[in-house]
């Protein structure tokens, strides 16, 4: 079985969400598709501090 192969199988298989690994305000921010800017990184900061990680979940789920 090749090492693709034998990645796929089922018991290998390892589900994430977007909200698994640790979220910066600017990674969030570019994930939205907005320039990081100093007003988009206070935007992101403000929806990760409100929602925690559903601000991460809506937009890479």
């Amino acid at each position: 079985m090749t090492e693709d192969a034998d990645f796929a199988r089922e018991d290998h298989l390892v589900l994430r969400t977007g909200a698994d690994q640790p979220w910066d305000p600017v990674d969030l921010a570019m994930a939205k598709g907005w320039d990081p800017t100093p007003h988009n990184i206070e935007r992101a900061a403000r929806e990760l501090a409100e929602l925690g990680p559903a601000a991460i979940e809506r937009t890479v789920p």
